[in-house]
């Protein structure tokens, strides 16, 4: 008689300790990030940015409210990665997400740029897989990739109210890739297959400098098709540089990242 009370408590134990395991990881999955470019992006909708090239605390944390993100500009911009820090120090978590661009896809510029804040990085001219499995390896800590731990400040502003930054942050990082050359095209489903990448856009003005081709050419959308079609075909997020490719273009329904575009609040700078 014992042993059947001791066996039907067991049950029950496991029957409750299973229940609230499975509400747990509901409650999880219904979790929102603290990327809120990347849940909305998840969510389907269109995200846009404001472009900072120039160091302007007080410019940057007004701009910072009404943007789904800020483009950090250090690819054509002379802005340098303790500008920025001072940029994400002086409003964390002001609305929008700090993300940069950066030159290249080296380890350096990678870990200065996560260590800082930045929970996004976009790379240029990406011809091929290796840069973009440079781009995905230096960006997320192990398992996932090779970021290494680091004294920045980026914990002290996503690290709060019990989140714990070393083991979220992968999930809330987001790696852009910008295919802009024909090398790029002809490989768009190789770089948008790489595990981590998040995001490939086509760099709109470089894809017509490179190709010769105006972006009202046949050839020119055929290739901007064609990255649309590899990069949905591989599972990954399509965008286009352009805002002005947000609507009105057959592709419009299915870009979803721009460089630039509408304030996400119906803000406008002054004077614009």
């Amino acid at each position: 008689m014992r042993c059947s009370r001791v066996r039907a408590w067991l049950l029950l134990t496991v029957a409750l300790l299973s229940g609230a395991a499975a509400a747990q990881g509901q409650s999880a999955a219904k979790a929102k990030l603290y990327n809120t470019v990347r849940q909305k992006l998840l969510d389907g909708k269109q995200i846009f940015s404001f472009t900072q090239s120039r160091l302007d605390v007080a410019g940057y944390c007004e701009l910072a409210k009404h943007y789904d993100y800020a483009w950090f500009e250090m690819q054509h911009a002379t802005l340098e990665f303790a500008d920025i820090e001072k940029m994400i120090a002086a409003c964390p978590r002001a609305g929008a997400i700090p993300m940069i661009r950066l030159p290249d896809a080296q380890e350096f510029h990678i870990q200065h740029a996560t260590d800082i804040g930045a929970l996004g990085i976009v790379i240029p001219t990406v011809d091929d897989v290796d840069r973009a499995r440079e781009a995905a390896k230096w960006a997320r800590y192990p398992p996932a990739g090779r970021r290494s731990a680091g004294a920045g400040q980026a914990a002290r502003i996503w690290g709060i109210d019990g989140i714990n930054y070393r083991q979220t942050v992968n999930d809330n990082m987001l790696v852009v890739v910008m295919i802009e050359t024909p090398t790029g095209v002809a490989n768009a489903f190789d770089i948008a297959s790489v595990p981590g990448v998040d995001v490939v856009i086509v760099g709109n003005s470089d894809l017509s400098s490179f190709t010769g081709f105006a972006q009202t050419d046949d050839r020119y959308q055929q290739m901007v098709t064609k990255i649309h079609d590899d990069t949905l075909r591989a599972g990954k997020i399509f965008g286009q540089a352009s805002a002005t490719y947000a609507s009105g273009h057959p592709l419009s329904k299915d870009a979803k990242f721009f460089q630039n575009g509408p304030s996400n609040d119906g803000w406008r700078p002054p004077g614009k």
